[in-house]
């Protein structure tokens, strides 16, 4: 007779205490193929629980193929193949994993205000209930739109329409989509130096892609005689850290023939003044702006949004309005309600505070290590990222690989630009995911390595 102790677990009703038992025992083999298991009565009287809970259990066994049922014999147990064993998996030694003390390539998380956020999800739970589920416009909810051109308004001094904003799983997806929409016939000028991943989005959907280079005020106009889309990053450009002047937006806004794709990267986090002015307010009927709260809320928060000139917008929902939106309902209202009441700007500010702190602590550092003479900070007021510009004869990869000795990643300019691989003595220092509490230990480990290179 089987003999097991039940006890009344919270969120765990008997019959499923039951079935975890019996089903343990069916796969760990202490139940054998062809046993019989006992009546639904006995078990009832010998576990001292309901005949309706032992039915239960046996009826979930039976429906997932742990035993087999024959008329007037009962209950016996099914014969099973034995899963596999599980697959290795790949770890990277302790050593290893620990070397580095820290990551200064970028993608962490400040201050994630959880508290807001999941207040704002029980009360999008209770409002709207059910219809959670119910199939999204394919631009996303009008009460998130609507939110968002409330902040654009209030921010970056855009007047838009919520009608034309579109939103999206990540800025990725919306890429591919305006391939869709422009063209990929068409040749999109990517700036020079800028992320690979952009190039990269172009080019695997089908499009051509061309450099965009730049100045110390930003894409050269020239560019436009041979591209008919300009791709770039005006109000804080990554990795310069440039600040495209309003004469030189003019002058490529005049030079386009086609549209300007404004990635308004990092434009939140400006320390000493306001964010300039988007280049959309200059010219909206041949501006795509885009935008994500990847940056100012968490990575993971795939949401993006782009806002549509009038006439791409109709082609849009023409052309391509058979997509459906790729954000959860549920997390386009709380991102809503998040944008509304002032919680975002509170947000923002307490970011920018953290943020500024993080900045400052490790600009101190650096101006008094051992090698301080020899650098150069640049482009340090903006954005979450600033230059380490050294004086060196050392390449782009051996500074690199001076810095990983001492338990520091870290990424070198060069490696963003795509048509020269030139040394430039300049690393990129991002430091949203900056502990500053392994950062004294780590740059201690870097002069040490400094003084042995001879940098």
């Amino acid at each position: 007779m089987l003999t097991y102790e039940l006890k009344k677990k919270p969120g765990m009703p008997l019959y499923e205490a039951l079935y975890r038992c019996i089903r343990e025992d069916i796969l760990a083999g202490v139940l054998t193929p062809g046993e019989k298991l006992p009546s639904k009565r006995a078990l009832a009287q010998n576990l001292e629980v309901s005949k309706i809970t032992v039915e239960t259990a046996y009826s979930q066994l039976l429906s997932e193929g742990y035993i087999r049922s024959s008329q007037r014999q009962g209950y016996f147990v099914e014969a099973l193949e034995r899963p596999a064993p599980a697959p290795t998996v790949f770890r990277l030694p302790r050593e290893e994993k620990s070397s580095c003390r820290l990551d200064l390539t970028g993608g962490g998380v400040g201050q994630f205000p959880f508290s807001v956020w999941t207040k704002l999800q029980r009360e999008v739970i209770l409002d709207y209930g059910e219809s959670l589920l119910e199939p999204l416009p394919n631009r996303g909810v009008p009460e998130l739109r609507r939110a968002i051109a409330q902040h654009l308004a209030q921010f970056r001094g855009m007047q838009v329409d919520p009608e034309n904003i579109l939103i999206g799983a990540g800025t990725d997806f919306l890429y591919n989509l305006l391939i869709q929409l422009l063209g990929r016939e068409l040749t999109y000028a990517v700036e020079e130096p800028s992320y690979p991943k952009i190039r990269q989005i172009y080019r695997s959907s089908g499009a051509a892609t061309i450099s965009a280079p730049m100045d110390g005020r930003g894409v050269l106009p020239e560019v436009l005689d041979k591209a008919d889309i300009l791709h770039l990053s005006p109000s804080h450009h990554f990795p310069t850290g440039l600040i495209t002047p309003m004469s030189r937006r003019q002058e490529l806004l005049e030079r386009c023939r086609g549209f300007i794709i404004e990635d308004d990267y990092d434009s939140e986090f400006r320390f000493n003044a306001h964010p300039m002015s988007a280049m959309q307010t200059m010219h909206p009927g041949k501006v795509i702006y885009m935008n994500t709260f990847s940056k100012t809320l968490a990575p993971s928060i795939r949401i993006s949004y782009m806002v549509l000139p009038d006439k791409l917008m109709e082609a849009f929902q023409r052309k391509l309005g058979f997509y459906s939106c790729t954000v959860p309902s549920f997390e386009q209202y709380t991102l809503a309600r998040f944008l509304t009441g002032g919680v975002f700007e509170k947000h923002i500010n307490r970011m920018r505070k953290f943020y500024r702190a993080q900045r400052n602590a490790l600009l101190t550092a650096l101006g008094e290590c051992a090698f301080a003479e020899k650098i150069t900070i640049l482009e340090q007021d903006a954005g979450l990222h600033f230059l380490v510009q050294a004086d060196t004869a050392l390449s782009d990869r051996e500074l690199t690989q001076l810095c990983a000795r001492a338990g520091l990643r870290i990424q070198a300019l060069g490696d963003f630009y795509h048509d020269s691989r030139e040394d430039r003595h300049t690393l990129i220092v991002n430091y949203s995911g900056l502990g500053r509490e392994d950062f004294a230990a780590a740059l201690e480990a870097l002069e040490e390595e400094v003084k042995n290179a001879s940098l």
